[in-house]
């Protein structure tokens, strides 16, 4: 049972399944505290768990098939070669399968809570599978359109709760979008060696230079007004305008740090403040929403 369970945990990308659905139920909480016909509904908790479970199970489907058509890819790369099916605990059969039925069943329940839901949860599993995932070995605009599925759980989160697609929700959307390219490049900058292993060509220049750490310089800079949106719109006020700018300057400073160094040290740095940056904001965004 522990193998098993390890390579589950594998096979779904527990820690990055754990951050979607995250992000989506803190949205889910902030949908429900906004009005519909002039009446807060507010907080459906049988609604929120059938999210979580979902959310889980859709976003643990789309690393499925990520896994199996990467399989070949993942046996060349150390961080990978043990995931279960290139280790050969499990084969691309088996893994295809738990995809398929994990996505049906996710999506049929999150297609309980409301159609748009449902739908733009199958449109998340295939950009990523299907479009983001062969794109990774051919351009580095796959960062681009990995980052469109990789922001969609904030906006099913909060369709989920509040039944259509609004401002808030599109905001809510756009900082978890501009988020993924800081991201996603220290990732790439601290992996580069062994994502060339695979071909993958995720850093915008294909490489770690100094026009690709200006490139997570930018977009950590970016963020900051994007993350000051909620203030702008009427939604957002003292506390996350706070945190933002704050949290901000900090990956902004440890971002000009690696355009400094142009180290892998200084890359880790820049990955492990994102992944703080993203569940705080949301979170102190969800208090702040209904204080």
């Amino acid at each position: 049972m522990k193998h098993f369970l390890a390579d589950f945990s594998k096979l779904i990308k527990f820690r990055l399944t754990f951050l979607v659905v995250f992000s989506a139920s803190v949205t889910f909480l902030i949908g429900s505290q906004v009005p519909k016909d002039g009446v807060v509904p507010g907080i459906d908790w049988m609604n929120w768990l059938i999210l979580i479970a979902g959310g889980f199970l859709v976003t643990s489907a789309a690393n499925c098939f990520n896994e199996v058509i990467e399989v070949d890819l993942d046996r060349l790369m150390t961080r990978t070669k043990d995931r279960p099916m290139p280790a050969g605990h499990m084969t691309t059969g088996q893994g295809l399968v738990s995809g398929l039925v994990m996505g049906l069943v996710g999506t049929w329940l999150l297609g309980k809570l409301n159609i748009e839901t449902g739908l733009l949860s199958v449109f998340s599993i295939f950009l990523y599978a299907f479009a983001y995932t062969p794109l990774k070995r051919k351009s580095p605009i796959a960062v681009f359109v990995g980052a469109i599925p990789g922001a969609l759980p904030p906006l099913i989160g909060y369709v989920a709760a509040h039944g259509k697609i609004d401002k808030i929700a599109v905001i809510l959307f756009l900082i978890q979008f501009v988020w993924q390219f800081p991201h996603f490049w220290a990732i790439a900058w601290v992996l580069d060696d062994d994502y060339k292993k695979a071909g993958f060509r995720l850093l915008p220049t294909t490489k770690r230079d100094s026009i690709s750490a200006w490139f997570v310089l930018l977009s950590t800079l970016i963020l900051i007004p994007v993350s000051l949106l909620p203030i702008w719109y009427g939604f957002g006020g003292y506390y996350i305008a706070g945190v933002s700018i704050i949290a901000g300057i900090l990956f902004s400073y440890y971002a000009f740090v690696l355009v400094v160094k142009q180290d892998i040290s200084s890359a880790r740095k820049v990955m492990f403040c994102s992944f703080f940056y993203l569940p705080l904001v949301q979170v102190v965004l969800f208090f702040d929403f209904i204080k």
